[in-house]
């Protein structure tokens, strides 16, 4: 992936006070990261970043709003499924850049730029649903909320009498008259 220019915060040159940015997140966009469209076919977000700078730390603040278009896994059509997405990063500053947590970046003073082209993917694809159904399949998902935790299989062998608990071994109903 080729790094676009646009994604690039100049945090060198920002003063220690509150910055805003706005990024429009289309096709290609998700292209960069996905050229084949497989996990999101196309998009069309808005992200507002208030980035937040002190002497010794910048405080990234995210929300990213709009539509993904993805692919049903019940019948594979495409759908928009809508996103409403607030995150926060840290960044501070140290000896060598690194990640140190999932929302904490460790840069070098000397950094001037901030890439977060990536940090915006990820959070949009840690925002879709596990289930990728079309609306038209919801409803029929939202009416029963057990299914998902209902018993399939079992081990108990079948019995005519389900409160008959006498094993079929008569050596374990010794056992049980034990107390």
């Amino acid at each position: 992936m080729k790094k676009d220019p646009r994604f690039e915060l100049p945090i060198a040159k920002l003063s220690l006070k509150t910055h805003a940015f706005d990024f429009e997140l289309s096709k290609a966009f998700f292209e960069q990261f996905d050229p084949t469209g497989e996990f999101i076919a196309d998009g069309n977000l808005r992200a507002d970043v208030l980035l937040h700078k002190t002497e010794r730390l910048i405080t990234l603040d995210f929300h990213i709003r709009g539509t993904v278009r993805l692919t049903c896994d019940r019948s594979l059509d495409e759908y928009d499924q809508p996103l409403d997405i607030t995150r926060q990063m840290l960044v501070r500053y140290g000896d060598e850049p690194k990640e140190l947590d999932d929302d904490v970046l460790q840069v070098t003073p000397d950094t001037l730029l901030l890439d977060i082209a990536q940090h915006l993917y990820d959070y949009i694809g840690l925002a879709l649903p596990m289930k990728r159904l079309h609306p038209r399949f919801q409803d029929e998902a939202d009416e029963d909320p057990d299914a998902a935790t209902k018993l399939i299989f079992t081990t108990r062998p079948a019995t005519d009498n389900p409160d008959d608990d006498e094993p079929d071994d008569p050596r374990w109903a010794v056992l049980k008259n034990l107390n």
